[in-house]
């Protein structure tokens, strides 16, 4: 069995790039983008549905899965493929933010992480060997190392503490690694400080990993600090290594990020904010409950082949929401799970015809952006919710 990522296309006007990344579950074309199931599901949605919309590849939560069903009872039925019943590649994340940000008096050493359970209080503690254990135990295609992750505006105290912490777990994950079918990836670090994710990238880049994602990104900071931690990130990450940014997933920073060299993307973002009314079209995201849908008979977006566009009109959508239908969230989750997965097939295309600069210059002209105040504002509601990750 092959596993591993290979190069295909590189665009020659930018750092973007198309691949293959070769699982035990089948292969993945990239740039790809990922639903994120954290607890076994991908919100509302059956993986037939999952599939049908497009997605190769999921993400689930070490940490959510860990507390709850628990790893041994996922185990003993399986494996997770078989226990959620999705038959594609699956990304394990290792649950380092969720411990952080969920979890209640979390206390960081460097043998592990203790934390009190969000669900019922119930204490832990977990070492980076556990999480590697569990990962095998789940037989998650790509496995995470547990890494410690800062506040984006943490002191530079802390942060260098993270960047330290996280390359020497790193380096007991790969240690603890028995699974010769599953990926391990490592994560890069350093909050917004230049110096300490080059100090991070250029560590990691030294050690034997099948791929690097790029965290703490996209947690406050402004758009284009995330951009300039990309821009020194990215050329440190040894080729041809998978780059993976996680937690990004609105159109704009996809089609942005890939044009810097990202590879792989996972957010909760399409899928929470369909649930919240929230619909991607090629003129932007639109609100579903806005009056001017109630009376359209017209698709959510003109020529989408999603399953809701070709069924039901926006005012049907619109009266699903007026009426708090859960058919409403369902339909609304597969359109924008659909359109994220025909934009990255569309950024793939235009990568092989060596036109990604022009596709990006008119998907950027035409997408409408939330503002930067009303973006920030959202997303710090969203990681303060509590456990709704």
């Amino acid at each position: 069995m092959t596993t591993g990522f290979f190069i295909e296309n590189e665009d020659t006007s930018s750092k973007a790039r198309t691949g293959v990344l070769k699982t035990a579950h089948g292969d993945v074309h990239t740039p790809v983008f990922c639903p994120v199931g954290s607890q076994a599901t991908v919100k509302t949605l059956t993986p037939q549905e999952v599939e049908a919309a497009g997605a190769e590849m999921i993400l689930s939560n070490t940490y959510h899965l860990y507390l709850r069903p628990g790893i041994e009872l996922i185990k003993t039925m399986g494996g997770l493929h078989r226990f959620m019943g999705w038959k594609g590649p699956i990304l394990t994340d290792s649950g380092g933010f969720q411990i952080f940000s969920l979890s209640s008096l979390a206390k960081i050493t460097d043998e592990g992480v203790t934390f009190r359970s969000h669900i019922d209080g119930s204490k832990h503690f977990i070492t980076p060997e556990d999480i590697i254990s569990f990962q095998q135990s789940l037989g998650s295609d790509i496995m995470m190392v547990l890494d410690d992750v800062p506040p984006h505006d943490g002191s530079s105290g802390r942060v260098i503490e993270a960047v330290n912490r996280t390359t020497a777990w790193a380096q007991r994950c790969l240690e603890a690694r028995t699974s010769k079918t599953q990926q391990l990836f490592g994560i890069i670090q350093g909050a917004v400080n230049p110096r300490l994710r080059v100090k991070s990238a250029t560590e990691l880049a030294q050690l034997a990993f099948d791929g690097f994602a790029i965290g703490g990104l996209s947690l406050g900071e402004d758009k284009q600090t995330t951009w300039a931690m990309l821009d020194l990130t990215v050329p440190l990450i040894p080729n041809p290594k998978p780059r993976y940014l996680m937690g990004v997933g609105s159109p704009e920073d996809i089609v942005e990020a890939v044009s810097r060299g990202i590879d792989i993307f996972d957010s909760v973002l399409p899928t929470r904010v369909a649930r919240n009314g929230g619909l991607y079209t090629t003129s932007g995201r639109i609100n579903i409950r806005n009056s001017i849908y109630k009376t359209s008979g017209a698709p959510i977006e003109e020529g989408c082949c999603c399953y809701t566009c070709r069924n039901f009109s926006a005012g049907y959508i619109a009266h699903l929401f007026r009426s708090s239908e859960l058919l409403g969230l369902r339909l609304a989750s597969i359109h924008n799970i659909h359109f994220l997965q025909h934009l990255t097939q569309q950024i793939r295309k235009a990568i092989k015809e060596n036109s990604f600069s022009q596709y990006k210059d008119a998907f950027l002209t035409n997408y409408r952006v939330v503002d930067e105040e009303t973006r920030k504002a959202q997303k710090q509601k969203w990681l303060l919710k509590r456990p709704g990750y």
